[in-house]
């Protein structure tokens, strides 16, 4: 049993070390759930290093975003997500707004970003495709770069493999069977996405970032992002302290869903990138690891008691994100 503790004010985000997670004795699972329990109770985010998925496939990754982004404008819009039944596809300059406002704030400006999505492929007549779920089929790929979509394919697959470890040891964490989640991901979403920041001008309006506050909407979220900083993560404090990257690590942060889950044991927290420092294009890759969209979500029976009574209502995963969507994009999702 993992006791509450209250939550301390962390100034950094801790590493775990995964390193022969597989083959690891019961004590060393327990050490590894008890490290990722703190972390998702006190910041919602840590990094993972040793974790398998080889060095040169992350390398290339970066290679394929930056070749990805270089493209003209004319080719990118050709992919434009609204093309896509499940919003896979290019992303133009301003296309978001992840800043979430109260209702008496102004409105936040869009950020400043650039971004492609893709997601699972599967059969055109799986029901998942046909339905236009994101994270599934539709994908719209670039003609004129060669190997991209097999890099892209084989990038989340190693994403997926990685997202199974660490999901057996959120349910470790939380005092459950370390194969909890299996059920409910074995139809996951997976959502890959580049992402380019351009540095931030002086021109920009006023609160406009390259990615304002705000939470991830899914499961969970494994990020890798190139040496030139600028993610910042809200702790327990209410201050901004930095995710520096750490050469070889993932960062890891829970999503808004994991957090329902956990009936908010656990956190989704607030964080925002920020690229005015570098004086270079920065680029990140997260992969949104979400669970089956027809999964039922109430909260975990470890995350219920006197103390933390039910605080969601029960949703499937496809209504969640289709919420969320609508939010940050204006829209729901579907074929433009």
């Amino acid at each position: 049993m993992h006791l509450y503790v209250p939550p301390k004010i962390p100034t950094e985000i801790p590493v775990v070390d995964l390193e022969g997670a597989g083959e690891l004795s019961v004590a060393a699972k327990a050490r590894i759930a008890s490290a990722i329990h703190r972390a998702c109770r006190e910041s919602g985010f840590f990094y993972v290093a040793n974790h398998g998925v080889a060095p040169e496939r992350v390398a290339h990754q970066f290679v394929n975003a930056k070749r990805f982004f270089d493209l003209p404008l004319a080719d990118k819009m050709a992919l434009d997500m609204k093309k896509s039944a499940s919003t896979a596809g290019y992303e133009p300059m301003g296309g978001q707004i992840l800043d979430s406002q109260d209702a008496d704030s102004p409105a936040a400006p869009p950020d400043l970003k650039e971004s492609f999505y893709c997601g699972r492929e599967l059969p055109a007549d799986h029901p998942y495709v046909v339905a236009g779920e994101r994270g599934f089929g539709h994908n719209l790929w670039p003609s004129n770069l060669p190997g991209f979509r097999e890099q892209m394919l084989a990038y989340s697959d190693a994403m997926r493999t990685l997202g199974d470890r660490i999901l057996s040891f959120l349910a470790l964490s939380l005092d459950l069977d370390e194969s909890w989640f299996v059920p409910s991901y074995a139809m996951a979403a997976g959502n890959l996405r580049l992402i380019k920041y351009p540095p931030q001008g002086a021109d920009a309006a006023f609160n406009q970032i390259g990615a304002g506050a705000h939470t991830d909407w899914g499961g969970i979220t494994i990020l890798a992002q190139d040496d030139n900083g600028g993610l910042e993560v809200r702790n327990v404090a209410g201050e901004w302290i930095a995710a520096r990257p750490i050469p070889g690590a993932f960062v890891i942060n829970l999503g808004d869903l994991m957090a329902r889950w956990t009936n908010g044991i656990y956190n989704s927290n607030l964080h925002r990138v920020k690229n005015n420092l570098s004086g270079h294009d920065r680029y990140s890759i997260p992969f949104f690891y979400s669970p089956d969209p027809r999964a039922v979500i109430e909260p975990i029976p470890t995350c219920v008691d006197d103390e933390h009574p039910r605080a969601f209502e029960t949703c499937t995963t496809a209504e969640h994100m289709a919420e969320m969507f609508r939010r940050s994009y204006g829209y729901a999702p579907g074929a433009a």
